[in-house]
């Protein structure tokens, strides 16, 4: 039974980044939705500069989560598959083990902030419950405490590499599929590598190094399938460090109107 239990956990843990990804994405359809129908200092909001940055901003989490959630899932097909075929330490396998681990403490973390600042661009209407935000940011916290909090799942990934210290390589091989294209990215997956130099540190720097593996996997998606637009937005704000902690703060010539497009739904 419990070979089943844990192959039940790393399935909920995805279900918990695919919920991440759901939320931010309904969060940022509310917030471009309201801005684009909302007037304020003698123009519709979403004209305006810093609420353009912050709905850019928004936008690109939204869509790292998503790239994130959806390479998950393809990782979990690909697991299967080997599975089906008796391999049980493929590059599937273990990219699968390691990368659900990153992606949920990441995705599930930025959640809970990222509905904060899409209610806030509602303003008081957002705070209603009629908005449906309220709601939003109430179950986001949820989804990083499911299966495993903060800490619970840095160490969790500590302990994947313990156990399989290839993983480490494979997960790294799946990152450097981008390699060349963005020196931000190149520069990034650097000083991950160098995180592990230190053993006898890691389990007290363990956030940061899962962090740090987190937006190394993002970046490289990005890059690799989403628009320049996107992909330089995100390697100039989360990996070059242009960017401040807040939502709202990417580079002064990011551009914002072609970010905030490609999220806004069709209707």
């Amino acid at each position: 039974g419990v070979p089943t239990i844990i192959e039940m956990v790393g399935h909920t843990r995805l279900d918990c980044v695919i919920g991440a990804a759901a939320g931010m994405r309904s969060g940022v359809v509310s917030a471009t939705h309201h801005a684009a129908h909302r007037s304020a200092f003698g123009k519709i909001l979403i004209d305006q500069p810093l609420m353009r940055n912050v709905l850019a901003d928004l936008c690109l989490e939204s869509e790292a989560a998503t790239a994130l959630a959806m390479r998950l899932s393809r990782a979990y097909d690909e697991a299967g598959s080997d599975a089906r075929e008796g391999v049980d330490d493929s590059d599937a396998q273990l990219f699968k083990r390691l990368a659900t681990a990153v992606g949920k403490f990441w995705a599930c973390k930025r959640a809970p902030n990222h509905a904060y600042e899409a209610m806030e661009c509602l303003g008081g209407n957002g705070y209603v419950e009629e908005s449906g935000m309220p709601r939003l940011y109430r179950e986001a916290p949820l989804a990083s405490i499911w299966e495993g909090s903060g800490n619970v799942i840095s160490l969790d990934v500590l302990r994947a590499l313990s156990r399989s210290p290839r993983s480490l390589e494979v997960f790294l091989a799946e990152v450097e599929k981008a390699q060349g294209a963005d020196a931000r990215l190149d520069a990034h997956v650097k000083r991950l590598k160098a995180q592990f130099t230190d053993p006898a540190t890691l389990e007290s720097r363990a956030r940061r190094v899962v962090e740090g593996m987190a937006l190394a996997l993002q970046g490289s998606l990005l890059v690799r399938n989403a628009p320049p637009a996107v992909a330089d937005a995100f390697c100039a704000s989360r990996l070059a460090g242009d960017g401040g902690l807040e939502y709202g703060t990417l580079p002064a010539g990011s551009d914002f109107a072609t970010i905030i497009q490609r999220s806004r739904p069709e209707v």
